[in-house]
């Protein structure tokens, strides 16, 4: 991006600006989803859950979706301070697990997709099914893409955060989710109406690799222990509003 291009749009120089530091791996798989969705519903909504200082929107930015920052409001007032909003991006000051930044997303008609990298392991289960719930029903047609450990690999964070050791911890994984649970997911709500797991992204110029966090493909294949233990990057498709009220209907 010129510099030029930069004043006009507001990019912040250096991490945005430089294609050597992209998103990994996970990061890739968070970004192809979005920009699968926003092909679909180009003046989309994009929410990003606890985004901190990532430069997600002017890797995505199309110059026609809407993009809001939800963070911590000690978070939010550094974003603002060092990446300030624009015309078409703004950060709430929210917790993730509270829910008042729904009010915040303004045309949902127009399509929205709720990314939360690292977010929803770190809800207690219950807020999660209630973060699901709710935007299924303010969200119709709109997507919710997320990153989970499978129970096994949560249960090995949890134990290791419970062990002896001094430094800051970080919030404790309190959410597990295993692929085979995927199809399941669909029927916690009836505004779901598709779950699934987003597929590796390849590296710019990089060939086989695979799984999230770049394992190599082939140890993937022939490890089924080490895929029970790799997190996994899915996205929720949310059931556009006749169908909605349809399946609640049937419900009541």
């Amino acid at each position: 991006m010129s510099e030029s291009e930069r004043t006009r749009t507001g990019a912040p120089a250096g991490r945005a600006a430089s294609p050597a530091r992209g998103p990994g791996a996970r990061g890739r798989r968070f970004d192809a989803a979005v920009r699968g969705y926003l092909e679909r519903f180009p003046r989309a909504t994009v929410v990003a859950l606890g985004e901190g200082l990532d430069t997600g929107f002017w890797r995505l930015d199309n110059g026609r979706l809407t993009w809001l920052t939800v963070v911590v409001p000690q978070a939010a007032a550094v974003r603002r301070m060092l990446l300030p909003d624009g015309p078409r991006r703004r950060t709430v000051a929210c917790p993730a697990g509270a829910h008042d930044w729904l009010d915040a997303v303004h045309e949902p008609r127009d399509g929205v997709v709720v990314t939360a990298p690292g977010v929803l392991m770190r809800l207690p289960p219950a807020e999660v099914r209630a973060l699901l719930a709710a935007c299924a029903e303010r969200f119709p047609g709109g997507a919710l893409v997320f990153d989970a450990l499978p129970r096994p690999a949560a249960a090995l964070v949890r134990r290791a955060a419970a062990a002896p050791g001094g430094g800051r911890r970080p919030a404790p994984v309190r959410w597990g989710l295993d692929r085979g649970d995927l199809p399941r997911l669909v029927g916690t709500h009836p505004g779901i109406a598709a779950v699934r797991e987003v597929v590796p992204v390849p590296a710019p110029g990089g060939a086989g690799r695979a799984a999230a966090w770049g394992l190599p493909s082939w140890l993937g294949r022939r490890a089924p222990v080490l895929r029970a233990l790799t997190p996994l990057v899915c996205e929720v498709r949310f059931a556009g509003a006749r169908s909605l009220r349809r399946a609640s209907s049937a419900v009541r």
